[in-house]
């Protein structure tokens, strides 16, 4: 199936190679998205999703192609890029308050010895009500629940004014009500012009979560509008005869 072309795409990805020592974890992607989406990743174990959110987050060098975002590489594109690892890799024990993370964001509009000026504190502000945590800004990050910890992390992500987000696994472990309150904040990011890249696991929430999707097994194997991308052909094709189980569990590559 052919990749939508976007006129202008914020995100081009050209035959890109990443490996682990030695042994290519993706091979040959090629796609590009524009504003405006949220994109599901999928794909088996092992099938290169993490792997693909490192790279364009910039913290794993390619072997072949390149990643423009924006029409820029990386590093220049770095401040367009927000980027959220697997829960587990993220120390949520660091002693910040929800508003202290949430003004890291302003750090590289305002340098770290600058004062914040008036137009930061606003955009700390918007950033807290957008996301449901003005309540909660003196709550130290520790103290609260996987959900509010997401959304505290997409507000500082807002505050920096980033177009790309990066989300790896971000509904694993969250209960039923949390869940859905991230779905809203991917949904309200998306209205708002960003284009969110989430890799995720259970196939049966795909339609209702995103309106385009990847599909990996290290090569690509689709990109479009979600269902077409999942069609059964499709999946057959990236899981193996196994998909219909729909017991995946994640991994880290």
């Amino acid at each position: 199936m052919r990749a939508e072309v976007h006129p202008d795409p914020l995100l081009v990805v050209e035959d890109l190679t990443v490996s682990y020592h030695r042994v290519p974890a993706i091979h040959h992607l090629s796609f590009s998205l524009g504003r405006g989406h949220c994109t599901g990743i999928f794909g088996p174990n092992g099938a290169g999703k993490s792997t693909l959110l490192k790279s364009i987050a910039g913290l794993l060098l390619p072997e072949t192609g390149r990643i423009l975002i924006g029409r820029r590489e990386l590093p220049k594109a770095a401040p367009l890029i927000a980027y959220l690892p697997q829960r587990e890799s993220v120390d949520w024990d660091f002693p910040v308050t929800v508003r202290g993370l949430v003004e890291m964001g302003r750090y590289h509009h305002v340098g770290l010895l600058r004062p914040f000026s008036k137009k930061d504190d606003e955009a700390v502000d918007g950033a807290l009500s957008l996301f449901g945590l003005s309540d909660l800004a003196s709550r130290q990050i520790k103290e609260l629940s996987g959900g509010q910890q997401q959304r505290a992390f997409l507000a500082r992500a807002w505050a920096q004014e980033a177009d790309l987000y990066l989300l790896d696994e971000p509904f694993a472990g969250l209960d039923r009500g949390s869940s859905a309150n991230l779905a809203g904040a991917l949904r309200t990011l998306a209205s708002r012009d960003k284009l969110l890249l989430v890799s995720h696991h259970a196939l049966s929430e795909a339609i209702d979560l995103f309106d385009t999707a990847i599909l990996l097994n290290g090569e690509m194997v689709a990109c479009g509008p979600t269902a077409e991308t999942l069609s059964p052909r499709n999946l057959e094709c990236a899981y193996g005869t196994a998909v219909y189980s729909g017991h995946h569990h994640h991994d880290h590559r």
